[in-house]
């Protein structure tokens, strides 16, 4: 398996690593953002494609009233089960679904939300049509994605570490995939493409990524996102050695103690 498939390859130990280091260094803050946002326009119904471990789905389950509806999706069942597992506030529907072909009527939701999982859809366009499709007249579709990899810095700082450890062959998921879906003008002209006929707005929002020591991120990117894959087919017994690499990469630039990062994404809303 290799580049755009082992990019979507969530599964083995991935889930439980990415729930427990990932979501609460860089997705936690994003994903409260989305949910006032959405929980601002009182949609009744909610559909959240690339679900992922729930954390956007935990956050709206909190924001928004029990009348509202949640039904979360991902393309990756481990991750729905990871979700599951850790559960909600309150009752949401979890299912297995593609967002290229979104098992679900015309006209079915009032909000279609996505943290950080357009730039894993391998046609962008078709994915937001699809997207288009399912909301009601006066819905909306809600994203974001990663600004450029030089603007979130632990990300950066072990894409860096990786690439003087194997040179010949530098692994590239983070800036490739999770980074590689920034241009403001090839998002709205992928919102074009889709159908939608009111312009998009966009917004950039920059955060502070924080850990207790630079040992997290290391084993967080490493280990809890498909890089891992990436690593293991240069090396199937570096693993650690390569999150150590990474450790004590982000130890020099950050300190040995808790560590503190820049982190930056997009915030798209475009109205259906």
């Amino acid at each position: 398996m290799s580049g755009q498939s082992a990019d979507k390859a969530f599964a083995g130990s991935i889930p439980e690593v990415y729930d427990t280091t990932l979501v609460p260094m860089i997705f936690a803050s994003y994903a409260e953002d989305l949910a006032r946002r959405v929980a601002a326009r009182r949609p009744g119904r909610v559909l959240e494609i690339a679900a992922g471990t729930g954390v956007l789905t935990r956050a709206l389950a909190t924001a928004l009233p029990e009348s509202a509806a949640i039904i979360a999706t991902d393309l990756n069942q481990p991750m729905l089960d990871r979700a599951s597992l850790v559960g909600t506030c309150r009752t949401v529907e979890w299912r297995q679904a593609d967002a290229m072909a979104l098992p679900f009527g015309d006209g079915s939701f009032d909000a279609v939300v996505c943290q950080f999982g357009a730039m894993f859809f391998p046609d962008k366009a078709h994915a937001f049509a699809q997207a288009r499709r399912v909301l009601a007249p006066g819905g909306f579709l809600l994203f974001n994605v990663w600004d450029r990899i030089e603007e979130n810095e632990f990300a950066a700082t072990v894409t860096a570490a990786l690439a003087g450890l194997f040179p010949q062959d530098p692994p590239n998921f983070l800036a490739r995939t999770p980074h590689g879906y920034h241009v403001a003008e090839v998002i709205m002209q992928d919102l074009a493409t889709a159908g939608y006929a009111r312009p998009p707005w966009l917004e950039t929002l920059t955060a502070r990524s924080r850990a207790g020591s630079p040992q997290i991120p290391a084993i967080a990117y490493c280990q809890g996102t498909p890089l891992r894959n990436e690593i293991e087919s240069r090396d199937a017994a570096g693993l650690a050695a390569a999150t150590a690499v990474c450790a004590d990469a982000l130890a020099k630039r950050f300190g040995e103690g808790a560590v503190d990062g820049q982190i930056q994404a997009h915030i798209v809303t475009v109205d259906a």
